[in-house]
């Protein structure tokens, strides 16, 4: 088996791909952009706001979703592409955009830095997230981290791998023993009461609480089994569509925060082993914090 240090890439086992079209495509528009990403870590001289002060949009962001844009319809032209930096903020936009895209047959929903406000301030922890759906079912996920050189790939059907390693949920049957990830969104209205509600009432059934600030790195965390469960109130399809079937193809599980099925338009989101699933669905019914 290779090694995921992320010094030791002259150990790793190429990128799993078991098809030459979709995945492949995703896979090169990840690392392209991831590269970019990377190549202007500090160097970001423009900084604006989108919903909030606290919801951060760079040139870089803008500049990696038209590249990925670019390489996504060179192969593609009759794909549609929902992207994070081509919709207005605001849930009825992200719904009414979505709704719009839906209507296509192959829709390619893309976050180019997933994790901005991170990327901003020079903490490693920010990626690429890619995910196509083929009449609105997820078909390809891909989660690229250019800070650890990690490559996150799914395909329906065909499990998840980093690196070429198969990735597998973790084994935690118990809130006690389990590792969860959260994330704080920009939304300090709605989301963010919610979200502190959610982390009064699980703080002291888990054995800890991680919040990095990126909704596709902690799914992807959740399908390698880093972390045992990872929720949040207030995505974006964007955020997490890539991450929910790397999560699905490691045999995890992932619905609502009521519990309910996901589906592309789900914004408030619980991922987690499975094993500890409904666990963390009633602590968030329990503390009113499904954000319905």
């Amino acid at each position: 088996m290779s090694s995921l240090n992320p010094n030791s890439r002259n150990e790793r086992e190429p990128y799993v791909v078991s098809s030459k079209g979709y995945t492949a495509v995703a896979i090169n528009a990840a690392a392209k952009a991831g590269e970019y990403i990377k190549s202007r870590q500090g160097t970001v001289k423009e900084l604006g706001t989108k919903s909030s002060a606290q919801d951060l949009v760079t040139e870089v962001d803008k500049g990696a979703e038209q590249m990925i844009r670019r390489l996504v319809l060179t192969h593609y032209p009759d794909h549609a592409i929902l992207g994070e930096e081509g919709v207005v903020p605001g849930a009825d936009a992200v719904t009414a955009a979505l709704e719009e895209a839906k209507e296509n047959e192959f829709l390619w929903i893309v976050d180019p830095v997933d994790g901005t406000t991170n990327f901003v301030h020079g903490f490693p922890f920010y990626a690429v997230s890619i995910a196509l759906a083929v009449r609105g079912e997820l078909t390809v996920g891909v989660i690229y981290d250019p800070v650890r050189d990690e490559m996150f790939v799914a395909e329906k059907g065909k499990g998840a791998y980093v690196h070429g390693v198969k990735t597998a949920v973790s084994s935690e049957t118990s809130l006690g023993d389990s590792l969860i990830a959260l994330g704080f969104p920009p939304d300090r209205q709605v989301a963010q009461p919610a979200n502190l509600a959610a982390l009064q009432n699980i703080l002291p059934k888990v054995r800890g609480i991680r919040a990095g600030g990126s909704a596709a790195l902690h799914l992807a965390y959740v399908a390698a089994g880093r972390v045992s469960a990872y929720y949040e109130v207030g995505l974006s399809p964007w955020d997490c569509a890539a991450g929910v079937l790397l999560v699905k193809e490691s045999g995890g599980q992932v619905t609502d925060t009521q519990g309910n099925p996901y589906h592309i338009g789900t914004r408030h989101v619980v991922a987690s082993n499975g094993h500890i699933h409904e666990d963390i669905v009633s602590s968030l019914k329990e503390a009113g914090a499904t954000g319905f």
